[in-house]
C-alpha cells in the first residue's frame, strides 16, 4: 500500500475526457478505476475553461486536484535533450498532481487549477521511445547523468508514484526499461508508493525521492508523504531492484536554514543502509519561484510565500517560455551553494552530489 492512502490522495468525482482516448485500453482502465465519475466530454486537455486560467479556482485549488481527473491523448510524443537531471526528457504519460507543493512549476502552464491528466495512447510514447534509444546506440562518454546508460525522465510533468495508482502507465515505461540494455529511466517523487516494491524493474529505473527540512516541508510540500516516510522507503526500493537517489530540493533559504539542512541529513544518514548509501546520489537544485505562481499562492497559501518570496534576495528572470522568475541573487546564491556542499561532505561524506545549482 501507498504511505498515503490513495483515497485521500484521488477521491475523484469528475473526469473531464477527450473522446478518443476513450477507444484505447488505457483510457478504458482509467474510466473503470473510477465508475462512479461524472464525464464531461472535451476537444482537447488543454482547453478546458472551467479548469485552465480561472482565478476563480484558486480557493478551491486542492479540492479540485483531489476530485478531477482530465483524460487525454499526447499529440507529438517529443524526446528532448536535458542534460543536467537526465540525458533526455521522454514523452510524458502524465501532466499535473494531485499533491499541491506551494513551489511546484507545473501549474504554471495550466493556469489555477492543474489536476492530473493521463495519457491514454501510452503505446504510442513507448514507441517513440524505444525509437528514440535505438538510434543513440551505446553511451560511450560518462557524463553527470550516468557513467553508463542514458537516461530518460519520464515524470518532467507529474509524480509517477501517483500516477501508478491511476493507470499502468508508469509500470509500462518501467518494464520497457528494465528490457532495454543501456537506458534508465528516471524520476523524482515525494510520494511512498509500496505498490511498485512489487514490479522489476531490474536496475532499470532511477527513484529520485525529494528531500527536505522537515518543518519547511510540512508549510510547502502540500498533501505529499511526510519526509520520515520518503527516507524510511530508500531501502526498500534499493531491495527492491530501483537505483534510488535524492533530491534536495528545492533548497529554500531563510533564518536558521543551515541548521534544518543539517537535521535533515542526519536523518538521512541515520535512516539508510549500507546498500543504498553505497548507490545513493544527490542532485541539489536551489529555489526558482515564479511571479505568476506568487500570486496564485496568495490567493490559497499565503504562508508559504513568506519564504519562498523574498525580492531582498531574488533578481528575475525571463524564462525561456517568456514567464517572469525570481531565482536567488547569482552570487549571493553561489555563496550559499557552497556552504550546502560543505555541509554535506561532512554530515554525508558518502553522499555524491551529481550537481548544484
Amino acid at each position: 500500500m501507498s504511505a498515503v492512502p490513495a483515497d485521500r490522495l484521488l477521491q475523484i468525482d469528475t473526469i473531464y475526457l477527450e473522446p478518443a482516448a476513450t477507444e484505447l485500453a488505457r483510457g478504458q482502465q482509467v474510466l473503470a478505476r473510477f465508475p462512479d465519475a461524472r464525464l464531461v466530454e472535451v476537444g482537447s486537455h488543454w482547453q478546458i475553461p472551467e479548469l485552465h486560467g480561472n482565478a476563480g479556482n484558486v480557493a478551491d485549488w486542492n479540492r479540485i486536484k483531489r476530485t478531477h481527473l482530465v483524460l487525454g491523448t499526447l499529440k507529438s510524443p517529443r524526446i528532448r535533450p536535458n542534460g543536467r537531471s537526465s540525458d533526455f526528457i521522454a514523452p510524458s504519460q502524465a501532466n499535473g498532481c494531485t499533491m499541491s507543493c506551494a513551489y511546484c512549476y507545473v501549474p504554471r502552464r495550466k493556469g489555477y487549477a492543474n489536476p492530473i491528466t493521463v495519457f491514454a495512447n501510452i503505446d504510442q510514447l513507448l514507441r517513440a521511445t524505444e525509437r528514440h534509444i535505438a538510434r543513440q546506440g551505446v553511451k560511450a562518454t560518462p557524463n553527470q547523468c550516468d557513467p553508463r546508460d542514458w537516461v530518460y525522465d519520464i515524470g518532467e510533468n507529474s509524480d509517477c508514484s501517483v500516477d501508478a495508482l491511476i493507470s499502468d502507465n508508469v509500470r509500462d515505461y518501467v518494464e520497457l526499461f528494465a528490457r532495454t540494455d543501456g537506458a534508465k529511466a528516471s524520476f523524482a517523487t515525494k510520494a511512498v508508493n509500496r505498490e511498485l516494491l512489487d514490479w522489476d524493474p531490474r536496475g532499470g529505473t532511477r527513484v529520485r525521492f525529494s528531500l527536505m527540512p522537515r518543518d519547511l516541508s510540512r508549510l510547502l510540500d502540500v498533501r505529499t508523504d511526510p519526509v520520515g516516510e520518503r527516507i524510511a522507503a530508500i531501502d526498500d526500493f534499493v531491495a527492491a531492484g530501483y537505483e534510488v537517489h535524492v533530491n534536495l530540493s528545492p533548497v529554500v533559504v531563510h533564518e536558521g536554514w543551515l541548521e534544518a539542512w543539517d537535521e535533515l541529513l542526519g536523518e538521512l544518514d541515520a535512516g539508510v543502509g549500507a546498500a543504498a548509501k553505497a548507490q545513493l546520489a544527490a542532485e541539489v537544485i536551489f529555489l526558482t519561484h515564479n511571479e505568476q505562481l506568487h500570486e496564485v499562492n496568495l490567493g490559497w497559501h499565503p504562508r508559504a510565500e513568506a519564504v519562498l518570496w523574498t525580492p531582498g534576495t531574488q533578481e528575475r528572470k525571463r524564462s525561456q517560455s517568456g514567464g517572469l522568475n525570481v531565482r536567488y541573487r547569482s552570487g549571493w546564491k553561489g555563496a550559499r551553494v557552497r556552504e550546502l556542499l560543505a555541509l554535506i561532505e561532512r554530515r554525508t561524506p558518502w553522499l555524491r552530489v551529481r550537481y548544484a545549482f
